[in-house]
């Protein structure tokens, strides 16, 4: 059968065809107009993590936070992906389902059940700026006109994507407050050591000057000995640093071996002050015995007291990030009550309904014309 033959029989049961059309369309129509469930989803976005969101003092480092090139590109993409994969949690469904009683709305007394229904309706969105939507589909029961109230669904859909940018803002805060409280756990050790090396340093210069009457020390060996103690202390930073990143990162991280990289420089630039150079006035090893032994004490004492300085700041910096409570999340638009369903599309669905019965209408026919013409030319024979 050709083209031209389909076409004919289309022509000549053009009338049922159209009726049928007609009658089926008109009944899609009622069906998504007042039977249909109604769907309303409420988008809310949020800007990408930025700097300012990121730890603060030695205990971002267990974040990498610390190096520039994890804040651009696509670190930035990356950590808008994390708060997808956040968002996506059986944690932060539970947390939404809690907030919105949804066990009742989903019809369950199960809260994994609602929990895997609601991840079900998330919809989330990433651009390449590293802006995230999200946005949860809530739908109506059957003849929404006549049994639902849609100005609270409308407001039900808004409350949901809302709590869920809760949820991850009590989940990204609980991570920060978790990862400072590792770091000034780590820290409060480090001065422990720290203090009680300051005290003995403190102690065995106190009895040096006692018993030698205290001897000072020339302008020169002065100078080298407090450059000496700043690169000393920075060295020791560089190892806490080290300290807190080693446990949570593999040998061949970059930021774990530009921190090594570090140390090994500042570790030869102190060796210039122990074998002397034209760059240092004067060497520890060229001076008297008595005024090298001296050196040494009051070099011990201002390494081990700026060291301590270094962590006390460090220590109340991890203290006020761990127990403050500040909000996270950065939110561009709120969602709000949407004006409009997003399904059903009831014209535009009836359209294409139309357009769908029209061709199956016209197909049963053309099949049903060719099976009698098969029938006719069989009995003929």
């Amino acid at each position: 059968m050709t083209f031209h033959d389909m076409l004919h029989i289309v022509l000549v049961y053009w009338k049922n065809i159209v009726r049928i059309t007609v009658i089926s369309t008109a009944l899609v129509f009622i069906y998504l107009f007042l039977i249909s469930p109604v769907t309303y989803k409420a988008p809310v976005t949020i800007l990408p993590p930025s700097e300012n969101n990121q730890l603060g003092g030695l205990g971002s480092l267990l974040s990498g936070s610390d190096f520039s090139g994890l804040l651009s590109g696509n670190a930035v993409q990356g950590n808008s992906q994390l708060y997808m994969e956040i968002l996506k949690s059986r944690t932060a469904a539970e947390y939404v389902v809690k907030k919105n009683n949804l066990m009742e709305y989903y019809g369950t007394e199960k809260l994994y059940k609602a929990c895997s229904d609601l991840r079900n309706d998330l919809e989330l969105d990433l651009t390449k700026e590293g802006i995230v939507t999200v946005s949860v589909n809530i739908s109506t029961g059957f003849l929404p006109k006549i049994f639902s109230d849609t100005d609270s669904m409308k407001r039900y859909s808004a409350a949901i994507s809302n709590s869920y940018i809760e949820a991850l803002d009590k989940i990204n805060r609980e991570k920060i407050s978790f990862k400072a409280k590792r770091a000034r756990e780590y820290i409060e050790e480090q001065l422990k050591i720290t203090r009680a090396s300051l005290d003995s340093a403190e102690y065995k210069l106190m009895e040096f000057q006692k018993n030698h009457k205290t001897i000072s020390l020339p302008e020169q060996l002065k100078t080298s000995l407090e450059g000496s103690a700043q690169l000393k202390a920075e060295m020791v930073k560089t190892e806490i640093e080290i300290g807190l990143l080693q446990p949570n990162l593999r040998e061949d991280n970059q930021p774990l071996i530009s921190l090594r990289k570090k140390l090994s420089e500042l570790q030869k630039e102190y060796e210039k002050f122990e074998v002397g150079t034209e760059d240092y006035l004067i060497a520890f090893k060229d001076v008297p015995e008595l005024g090298m032994e001296l050196a040494k004490l009051l070099r011990d004492v201002k390494i081990q007291n700026e060291v301590y300085l270094l962590l006390q700041q460090q220590y109340f910096k991890e203290k006020i990030q761990e127990n403050k409570d500040l909000p996270t999340i950065e939110i561009l638009d709120e969602a709000i009550p949407p004006s409009e369903k997003s399904s059903p599309r009831t014209i535009y669905s009836t359209i294409l309904g139309a357009i769908f019965i029209f061709l199956l209408t016209s197909l049963i026919f053309v099949l049903k014309e060719r099976k009698l013409i098969s029938f006719k030319v069989t009995n003929n024979k």
